[in-house]
């Protein structure tokens, strides 16, 4: 199976595939994952500061029922597997897209499969927060959303930067997972070369790209993480 991966035909041939198509796969796929997290974030993050500000002894009670739905539904969304959720929002993906495949249908159901993820680690993003500190603010007469907007979040960033770039990269994986239904991307080269014609070395030049950003992802999150610590601005 292996005997003529380096071939000159078969590199030749990868060589035109990758000057081609890779491209436009690289782009969909950064385009599709930076549009997902941001929607994912823009549903998750308040998810997570009502996980814990909802508390009976949070910043902001509310009702043990409503938090209890809360955390079932996010529990559940996390527990279903991002092949069969994809399936599963179908109707969902058609009504909001007007299709099931493509590149743009691919965003929500990474949205679906994401948002319950960046909940849980907002979540353990704001439980690091010193308790002290937000007794001050209470102290000072500080309203919830005062202490949540200016307090909880504030002294939560380098986590929220740290824990925003695992879900990039894990809904990078998503996207690339999302090429067996039709979704765009590197993830879609990798299957339809590798998976359905054998040509692993383009295969192999796609995850290897895959790779190199999910680098990139992580790099980029660790230096804005550690720019954005007060501790480490302080030695």
């Amino acid at each position: 199976m292996y005997d003529k991966l380096f071939s000159p035909q078969v590199i030749e041939e990868a060589l035109r595939i990758i000057r081609t198509e890779f491209p436009m796969a690289v782009w969909e796929t950064v385009y599709v994952t930076i549009i997902a997290t941001l929607f994912s974030i823009a549903i998750g993050l308040p998810l997570g500061v009502l996980l814990v500000a909802g508390e009976k002894n949070g910043v902001l009670p509310l009702p043990g029922w409503l938090m209890h739905a809360l955390g079932v539904i996010i529990n559940l969304l996390r527990s279903v597997p991002f092949l069969i959720l994809m399936i599963m929002v179908f109707p969902l993906t058609r009504l909001i897209v007007g299709t099931v495949v493509g590149t743009p249908a691919t965003i929500v159901p990474l949205v679906i499969a994401s948002f319950p993820f960046i909940a849980r680690l907002a979540e353990s993003s704001l439980r690091e927060i010193n308790p002290n500190i937000i007794e001050t603010a209470q102290s000072m007469g500080a309203t919830p959303m005062q202490i949540i907007m200016k307090v909880m979040i504030p002294e939560s960033v380098p986590s929220l930067i740290s824990n925003a770039t695992i879900a990039v990269t894990t809904i990078l994986s998503y996207s690339a997972i999302s090429g067996i239904l039709g979704g765009g991307g590197l993830g879609k080269i990798a299957i339809n070369y590798g998976y359905y014609r054998y040509k692993y070395l383009i295969m192999l030049a796609a995850v290897i790209l895959l790779i190199v950003l999910v680098q990139i992802f992580q790099s980029v999150g660790t230096f804005l993480a550690t720019k954005s610590d007060k501790r480490l601005k302080n030695k």
